[in-house]
C-alpha cells in the first residue's frame, strides 16, 4: 500500500523526532485522513528492525480497527493482550493493548520495562489519564501519540507528556487536497439555555444538559426537518433517555429515526441498518465518537455542547469522509445560551485562535444559512487582522511619544504578515519556559522589543524568521519601525535594498519626507520589476 504524500511525510517526520532524541513525539491528523494507516506502516519499519511494537487504547472498537487495518496495510499480525486475553508466551511482534488491562498491578508486573520498543497511543488525547500514565512509565519505549486535536491550545495539556509535535496535517488543508469533504455550518436561531448546567471533570455535566435540553427537543426537531430531511445525519446527545426521546420525536416528524447505545442488544444490526438506508437519522448518547465509521453521513448535529475541542473534533469526524455523491458536511450549530465563553463551535474545527473562532462564530450567526467555514475563516481572518491592524496604529502613535528604538513584536508581525507568529500558541514544556537571555539579547540586538514575548517558543519562531529574513533580503525590523513610523504601508513585505534606499534618500532631504512621495500610496519596486538596460 502507496501512502499520501502527507502520511510518507509524517512517517519520515516521527523517525526524525525519534533519531533527534524526542523519544515522546505527537502525531496530529483529521479524522478520516489515515492516522491508522501511517502508525501500521511506521510500526512494519519498526518490526523489520527485529523491535517489539504495543498500540495502546481505551476501547475494543479501536484495537479491533488497529489490528485488522495493519493486517491489511502491512501484512502483520497482532497479539492482544485484554481481559483473558495475553501477548505474553506469543511469537507476533506485534501487540494491541487495552489501557484499562495493562494498567493492573498484577498484569503490568509481567513485562520487563524493555519488553516494547515502541509504543503508540491511539487517541492521544487521553494520555494523561492515570491509567495511561501508569502503563507508559512502566516502560522504557518510544512514545508516538495520535489524535485529530484541532489546535495547539488544545495541545497545551499534551505538552506536559510528549515532547515534541513530529507532523501536524490540518483540516483545512485536507479538504484543499481532495481528501476530506467540505464543510458547511448553519447557525439554527434557537436559544438554548446552559445557565444551570454544572460542570464535572472539566467539562458540562451530562445529566444536566439532559435537564436543559429537554424543553426544546420539539423544536430541535422543528428545526430538522428545515434543513436535514434529505441528509444522513447522526445527532450527540447528553443522555441515552434523552437520545430514546429525540427518536420518537424524529419519527414523529416524518424522519426514519434510530437510536443506539451502549447497552443496545441490537447495536450492530442498527449500525448496519444505518448505514443501508433503513435509517436517515441516528441518534446516540455518545457512544459513536470513537471507532465507528460511515463516509455516507453528510450532516452532524451536536446536542450534548461541549467545551472540549478533542472530543467536539471526534463528534464532526463521523461525517467528514468521503463518499461518491456528497457534496458537503452541514453542521447544525445552536445558540446555546451560557455562561461561559469556551463552548465548541464549528469555527473551532480550523481557526487559529480564540479570536478568530469568536468572529468566525459570529459572521456565521448573522449569515442565517449554511456557510463553508473554510470562506468564513478567511473572512473571520481578514476581520481580525484589521482589527489588530487598527490598534496597532494606536500602539504606534503612543510609541512615537516615547520615542522607543525598538519594534513592537506586533508591529513586526503585521507588517511582515505572519499570521502564524502572530497567532502562535505554546504547546510543549520548553516552549512555555520563558525567553532565554541569549534570545532576549539576540531580538533586542536585531531591533525587536523583547519586553512583550513571554516565552521561549515564541522568541526562537521570531528568531528564525529573521535569520531567514536577512537571508532573503527583506528589510530589518528597524527598517520598518523607521518607515511605518513615517506612515508607510507593510514595510515588512519590501527587499532590504529598496527601503536602504529610501531611507537613505529621506536623510538625505533633511530626514524629511520628499514632497513627491506619499507615504500612504507609495508602492515599492522590486528587483523582480525592475527592467535592465
Amino acid at each position: 500500500m502507496n501512502l499520501r504524500p502527507y502520511q510518507q511525510e509524517a512517517k519520515d517526520a516521527i523517525q526524525a523526532e525519534w533519531a533527534k532524541g524526542n523519544r515522546k513525539t505527537l502525531l496530529v491528523l483529521p479524522t478520516g485522513t489515515g492516522k491508522t494507516i501511517v502508525f501500521s506502516k511506521l510500526i512494519e519499519d519498526c518490526v523489520r528492525e527485529g523491535e517489539r511494537a504495543l498500540v495502546l487504547a481505551h476501547r475494543g472498537e479501536l484495537l479491533d480497527q488497529a489490528a485488522d487495518k495493519l493486517a491489511k496495510s502491512t501484512g502483520l499480525v497482532c497479539a492482544t493482550e485484554k481481559a483473558e486475553e495475553s501477548c505474553l508466551g506469543s511469537w507476533f511482534r506485534v501487540v494491541v493493548g487495552s489501557v484499562q488491562t495493562l494498567m493492573r498491578e498484577k498484569r503490568l508486573k509481567q513485562f520487563p520495562p524493555d519488553y516494547f520498543d515502541t509504543i503508540v497511543v491511539d487517541e492521544a488525547h487521553h494520555v494523561l489519564s492515570d491509567s495511561y500514565q501508569r502503563v507508559l512509565g512502566h516502560f522504557d519505549s518510544k512514545v508516538l501519540g495520535v489524535t485529530a486535536t484541532p489546535d495547539r491550545g488544545d495541545m497545551r495539556n499534551l505538552g506536559q507528556y510528549f515532547e515534541s509535535l513530529a507532523y501536524e496535517y490540518t483540516l483545512p488543508k485536507a479538504i484543499k487536497e481532495g481528501y476530506l469533504t467540505p464543510i458547511k455550518a448553519q447557525t439554527v436561531p434557537l436559544k438554548l439555555d446552559l445557565t444551570g448546567v454544572s460542570q464535572q471533570a472539566g467539562d458540562f455535566k451530562a445529566s444536566d444538559i439532559g435537564t436543559a435540553l429537554d424543553p426544546y427537543l420539539y423544536q430541535i426537531a422543528d428545526e430538522m426537518v428545515k434543513s436535514c430531511m434529505d441528509r444522513k445525519t447522526v445527532v450527540f446527545l447528553p443522555l441515552i433517555a434523552t437520545s430514546q426521546k429525540f427518536t420518537d420525536i424524529l419519527n414523529s416528524k416524518g424522519f426514519a429515526a434510530a437510536e443506539v447505545n451502549g447497552e443496545s442488544k441490537d447495536r450492530a444490526k442498527i449500525l448496519a441498518d444505518f448505514d443501508n438506508d433503513k435509517y436517515n437519522v441516528l441518534c446516540n448518547s455518545m457512544l459513536l465518537t470513537e471507532g465507528w465509521d460511515c463516509p455516507p453521513v453528510d450532516c452532524v448535529v451536536v446536542l450534548r455542547p461541549t467545551k472540549i475541542r478533542s472530543l467536539y473534533c471526534q463528534m464532526i469526524g463521523r461525517g467528514t469522509r468521503l463518499f461518491p455523491g456528497k457534496d458537503n458536511l452541514l453542521l447544525l450549530d445552536f445558540l446555546w445560551h451560557t455562561e461561559r465563553h469556551e463552548l465548541c463551535h464549528p469555527a473551532h474545527l480550523i481557526a487559529e485562535n480564540e479570536e478568530i473562532a469568536k468572529k468566525m462564530t459570529e459572521n456565521i450567526e448573522v449569515a442565517g444559512c449554511p456557510v463553508d467555514i473554510e470562506a468564513a475563516e478567511k473572512q473571520a481572518t481578514e476581520d481580525v487582522v484589521a482589527q489588530r491592524e487598527e490598534a496597532l496604529a494606536k500602539v504606534l502613535q503612543e510609541m512615537k511619544h516615547r520615542k522607543r528604538k525598538l519594534v513592537d513584536p506586533l508591529q513586526f508581525e503585521m507588517s511582515i504578515q505572519a499570521e502564524d507568529l502572530a497567532n502562535y500558541v505554546p504547546a510543549f514544556g520548553w516552549e512555555m519556559s520563558p525567553p532565554s537571555d541569549k534570545q532576549i539579547q539576540t531580538l533586542e540586538k536585531l531591533g525587536i522589543f523583547p519586553d512583550e514575548i513571554d516565552n521561549a517558543g515564541k522568541a526562537g519562531k521570531l528568531l528564525d524568521r529573521l535569520d531567514k529574513r536577512r537571508t532573503e533580503g527583506l528589510t530589518t525590523p528597524k527598517q520598518i519601525r523607521f518607515l511605518e513610523g513615517r506612515g508607510f504601508q507593510h514595510v515588512g513585505t519590501w527587499e532590504f535594498s529598496h527601503a536602504k534606499n529610501l531611507i537613505d534618500r529621506i536623510a538625505g532631504n533633511g530626514w524629511r519626507i520628499p514632497h513627491d512621495i506619499n507615504p500612504y500610496e507609495y508602492k515599492p519596486i522590486t528587483t523582480s520589476e525592475v527592467i535592465p538596460w
